[in-house]
C-alpha cells in the first residue's frame, strides 16, 4: 500500500509560490497551463515524508515496493505541456506518471487522459488520486509503457514522463495526424541527467523533432538505450 496524502493539506498559496518564482520564471506563460498548476495539489501525490518537498524544484520520487519513479520537476512538466499545446479537444496519454501528478495536471488542461504505467501499485494510486479530486476524465491502464496504450489510440498529445534514450516507435504509431509527442531526449554521449526537452509531430506517416529547451530528468524505464556488442 502506498503512503500518499489522500487530500491536500498544504496552503495554497505554496502552489502560488511554485507557480510565480519557478513556471513563470522559466518562461511558462500559457494561462491554461499555470492554472492547471495553480488547481492541482502536488502533495497529494507524495509520499507523507515528503509533504514538505511538494513544492520544491528538487527531484521528487514516488515508490512502489523496490520501484522508484522519479517525478518531473514542476518546471521541466509545465514547459513541456506548454510545448505540446493541450487543449479540451485533445485526447491524451501520459506515460510512465508514478502516482498520477501528471496526469492530473494533464486532465485540467485535455478532454481525457490515458494514465499508462507498467506497475500495478503506481496504477492504483494514480487511479485513486483522480477519483480523491474528482478528476473524471483520467483513465488509468496498466502495462508496458514503451508499449503504449494501443486500445486507446490515437492519442493528440503523448506526454512520456522522464528522458529517452530510444523506444518511441510503438508510441509514434500511436499518434494521431497532427499529434504531438513531448519528452526529454538523451543522445550517446550525453551523461547524467542531462537532456533535450522535444516535441515531435506526426504529419502523415513522418515524424519530425524540434528543439523546446534543455532539461534535466532521468531516463524512464523501458527507454534505455539497448547495450552496442562490440566484437
Amino acid at each position: 500500500m502506498l503512503d500518499f496524502s489522500p487530500v491536500s493539506t498544504l496552503p495554497a498559496d505554496r502552489r502560488k509560490t511554485m507557480v510565480d518564482c519557478q513556471l513563470r520564471t522559466f518562461e511558462v506563460t500559457d494561462p491554461a497551463v499555470l492554472d492547471a498548476f495553480l488547481a492541482t495539489p502536488r502533495e497529494c501525490f507524495l509520499a507523507s515524508s515528503d509533504l514538505a518537498l511538494a513544492y520544491s524544484d528538487a527531484q521528487q520520487v514516488v515508490a512502489s515496493g523496490d520501484v522508484r519513479r522519479a517525478m518531473l520537476t514542476p518546471m521541466v512538466l509545465a514547459r513541456l505541456l506548454q510545448g505540446a499545446e493541450v487543449d479540451k479537444g485533445c485526447r491524451v496519454l501520459d506515460v510512465g506518471g508514478g502516482s498520477g501528478y501528471s496526469a492530473a495536471v494533464l486532465a485540467r488542461l485535455a478532454g481525457s487522459v490515458v494514465a499508462l504505467e507498467s506497475v500495478a501499485g503506481f496504477s492504483s494510486a494514480a487511479a485513486a488520486n483522480a477519483a480523491q479530486l474528482g478528476l473524471e476524465t483520467i483513465h488509468v491502464v496498466t502495462g508496458p509503457l514503451s508499449a503504449g496504450a494501443a486500445a486507446d489510440a490515437p492519442f493528440d498529445v503523448i506526454l512520456v514522463n522522464g528522458a529517452v534514450e530510444e523506444g518511441l516507435e510503438a508510441l509514434f504509431d500511436e499518434l494521431a495526424p497532427g499529434g504531438r509527442l513531448v519528452c526529454v531526449t538523451r543522445a550517446p554521449g550525453q551523461v547524467g541527467r542531462s537532456g533535450k526537452a522535444t516535441r515531435f509531430d506526426k504529419i502523415g506517416s513522418d515524424v519530425s523533432s524540434r528543439y523546446l529547451f534543455d532539461a534535466a530528468a532521468p531516463v524512464l524505464a523501458g527507454f534505455e538505450r539497448k547495450p552496442q556488442f562490440v566484437f
